[in-house]
């Protein structure tokens, strides 16, 4: 396996890594609040909570997203310097 390759796996297995994560988190963090949106009085201001999170998790693991496909470009510029022969035009969303 090459730089260039080896770059695309570790790229790829943080994508599905924080994918995998992120879906736990949201499960895991909506549990009291589907158990409080039981209470017909709480039920409204639950669901403003439940979105609001919803947002904020969704942003936090966007940020790791875009992170990860930067730090997969840099990568891909240094190793084009390393070796400028090679096409290097590895990045994931």
């Amino acid at each position: 396996m090459d730089l260039v390759e080896l770059t695309k796996t570790v790229q790829d297995a943080i994508d599905k890594g924080a994918t995998s994560v992120e879906q736990i988190h949201r499960q895991i963090a909506n549990m009291p609040l589907d158990f409080l949106a039981r209470i017909e009085q709480l039920e409204a201001p639950v669901n403003q909570a439940k979105e609001f999170q919803d947002k904020t998790i969704g942003s936090i693991y966007e940020t790791i997203h875009n992170i990860n496909a930067k730090a997969g470009e840099i990568a891909n510029e240094l190793l084009a310097k390393m070796n400028p022969d090679s096409t290097t035009t590895t990045t994931t969303k």
